[in-house]
């Protein structure tokens, strides 16, 4: 009968145990997705963060390119036909023949940089046109600008990447060209979008000054750290090469099929 008792009393014990290992276990196993959960909820309201502060970034330098374009170019070619239109009231019929001429052919040129500004302007430009596309149109405006040559590539089949990866990886070229203007002087701005198999590259090169990554690890680089932080909020692979006089090389890496790294929505 003891034998029958203690039985009893081990099985009730080690029962008990199990129940005890069973209760922390799922204490446990909630108390991590509980925290995973706090995790991605908090990666998401980063991202979020970080991108309102990249579209304000992005507008804030639309307004400032489109306030000096207005003023560099549009004005001017306005103050030109508000010229010829003086003379218009010339005696010479053939001179006030190619006036007015002239000045048919500026104030078109005036409406199609209006129209072109109007572009840069939208807010969903890049999802409507994509990111090969706002990058061309980009260059396209520097190349007429004179500032620097700029010249694209594009290899592969071109897929959509996702309307926030490609506003940041717009606002990253962004970034490069500012760097490669102001401070590194550069006359030459090479842009290589390449569509692989489950990879995107996007590499940005510059013919400017160049730096010391010594120099830039002490704070002088802080864009580029922009560059590095941004590229890894989506996911992506930034790699930065550079020397004095041998300018930059910045390479943007993504898996495009990768989510893990991005909180969409």
């Amino acid at each position: 009968m003891e034998k029958v008792k203690s039985l009893v009393y081990l099985t009730a014990g080690l029962f008990t145990l199990i129940i005890g290992f069973v209760v922390y276990f799922v204490v446990l196993y909630r108390n991590r997705q509980l925290k995973n959960k706090q995790q991605r909820e908090k990666q998401k309201s980063v991202f979020r963060q970080e991108l309102l502060k990249t579209r304000i970034e992005m507008q804030d330098q639309t307004l400032s390119r489109v306030s000096r374009e207005i003023h560099d170019n549009i004005t001017q070619v306005l103050s030109f036909v508000k010229l010829n239109l003086a003379l218009v009231n010339t005696p010479d019929e053939q001179q006030r023949t190619e006036k007015i001429a002239e000045s048919r052919e500026l104030v078109s040129q005036a409406i199609n940089d209006l129209r072109d500004l109007s572009k840069s302007l939208s807010h969903d430009h890049i999802s409507r046109h994509g990111l090969v596309k706002t990058i061309e149109a980009e260059a396209a405006r520097l190349n007429k600008s004179g500032i620097i040559r700029a010249s694209v590539i594009t290899e592969g089949n071109i897929i959509p990447l996702g309307e926030q990866r490609e506003l940041v990886l717009f606002r990253i070229f962004q970034e490069s060209i500012n760097n490669a203007l102001k401070h590194a002087a550069a006359k030459e701005f090479k842009i290589l979008l390449q569509y692989i198999p489950e990879m995107f590259n996007l590499t940005l090169e510059d013919n400017g000054s160049g730096f010391s990554p010594a120099e830039a690890d002490k704070g002088e680089g802080s864009g580029l750290k922009n560059i590095e932080n941004r590229a890894a909020l989506i996911g992506a692979a930034a790699v930065i090469n550079s020397a004095p006089g041998k300018g930059c090389q910045i390479k943007i890496s993504l898996n495009p099929l990768n989510k893990d790294h991005y909180p969409d929505g």
